[in-house]
Order: C-alpha cells, then structure tokens, then sequence
C-alpha cells in the first residue's frame, strides 16, 4: 500500500511540474497521457488513475479526467501445472518444503492462512485444519480444511524432524518463505507458488467432480452466514466425506 501510494504522488509530481493547478486545462491531460499510449498498457493505466483521483479528489475538478478510459486488459489464461510438473518441482525441495507444499496443494489455503497455522490447529486422525484463531474478514475465513494421506505423513516427518518449541506449524517468515521455491524453479523451470498450487486444488478437485460450494468451501469463500443457515452441508463430518470421496492426489 505505501509503495502504490508513493507511486501515485511520484506521477502526480511529474505532471504537474511546471505547471500552474489553476489553468490546467483537458489538453494538458490528454497531451500528459499521449506519452504512454506506444507502452506498457499498465504504465498508462496507473497514470490515469493517479490523475482520475486527484483532480477529482483533491483539485474537485473531475472534468478535467472525464472521457479518458482505461485501456481494455486482455484476459489471459491461467497456466496450471500438470502432475509431472508438480513431481518434478516436489522432489527437488528438502522436507520442510516438501511438506509446505504438499500442505498447500491438498488443502487449497492461501499462502498467509498456512504460515498462521498452529501445530495444534491440526488434527491428524482426521487429516483436518481447525484454526483456533480464524481470520476474520468478508472475504477470508477457513471453516474446515483438510489434507491427504502423503501430506500428512510428510508433514508427520518435518516435524518429528524438528527439536524446538516453536508453537508454529511451519517456521518462516512470510516473506522469505519462497526463497527456496524460487530456487526449485531455476533448476526445473516450473513456476509455482502458493496461489499457484491454491488454483491447482481448484481445478483438480472440480475435475474429480467436487460441486463447486464445497470447493469454495474447502478454501474459505463460503460466508459465515450461509454456514450457519445450513449448517448440515457445510459440517466437518459432510465436507470431509466428500473430501475423502474425492481422494485428491497431487503427485500419482
């Protein structure tokens, strides 16, 4: 959020130097933005919009930005892995990131929801993610998830491996923690992250014939409310029913 906003005010800077706020004319805008149009459509994008909210906001002129659209932003499709993509990429990791990834492609968490895990959020009888401090948002919050039989034995094996009393299910800093997936990707040349592997448990689980509320449910999309209304779909013992009935694998 600070680097957005300091990249606002830089292009807010850099337009009006030199010139007097007061005699700003439509002319001067679409002359400004004549400089971006043989570019990145982005860089124009971002330029209008820091032009849009200031004029309007601020100057209280929004005449002066009225007719100026945003450039139209291609759709581009999702690239997901295949299995041996997945395979190949898994088994150049060491076992603390084998077990992260295998943790986030069988249960479909968002990359902050599995670093905020506790190791008792996990039950292992019944392979199921209950955090006992949910995030609370309007659209974020893990009801149940749940993981497969080799994410469990691998992550059963980090941590026998581990010898301290660190609380947390896995032990790194959000933001390094993909230091040494960047690594696996310059040996395999198979992008993958977190959002990678939470589109892949999407895609896979739809594919094995899971309706998709329970998919939505499973990665946390489902609204409180709609939980509470009907309860019945939504219980532990339901979703891991068709959890189970799905028999996700990520690398066979």
């Amino acid at each position: 959020a600070d680097r957005t906003a300091r990249g606002h005010i830089w292009q807010i800077k850099r337009f009006f130097k030199g010139k007097d706020p007061g005699e700003l004319s439509k002319e001067d805008v679409r002359s400004y933005l004549m400089g971006f149009t043989d570019g990145n459509k982005n860089t124009y994008s971002n330029v209008l919009k820091s032009l849009k909210v200031f004029c309007r906001d601020f100057l209280k002129r929004g005449w002066l930005v009225e007719g100026f659209r945003f450039p139209p932003t291609p759709i581009e499709p999702k690239i997901i892995p295949n299995k041996e993509e997945l395979r190949v990429f898994y088994h150049v990791l060491g076992l603390r990131d084998r077990a992260l990834f295998l943790f986030y492609a069988t249960t479909g968490l968002r990359k902050s929801e599995v670093l905020s895990l506790s190791i008792e959020d996990i039950d292992f009888e019944e392979r199921m993610v209950r955090p006992r401090k949910r995030e609370v948002s309007r659209t974020k919050r893990i009801w149940v998830a749940f993981f497969n039989g080799r994410a469990a034995e691998t992550l059963k094996r980090y941590l026998e491996m581990r010898d301290d009393d660190d609380p947390r299910l896995f032990q790194m800093d959000p933001g390094n923690t993909l230091k040494t997936w960047r690594k696996a990707y310059k040996l395999t040349g198979t992008h993958i992250t977190p959002q990678v592997l939470r589109e892949w448990f999407a895609c896979e689980m739809a594919r094995l014939g899971v309706p998709d509320r329970y998919v939505d449910a499973f990665q946390g999309r489902v609204p409180k409310s709609v939980l509470a209304r009907h309860y019945t779909d939504y219980s532990p013992e339901k979703l891991k029913e068709i959890y189970d009935r799905a028999d996700l694998k990520v690398l066979t």
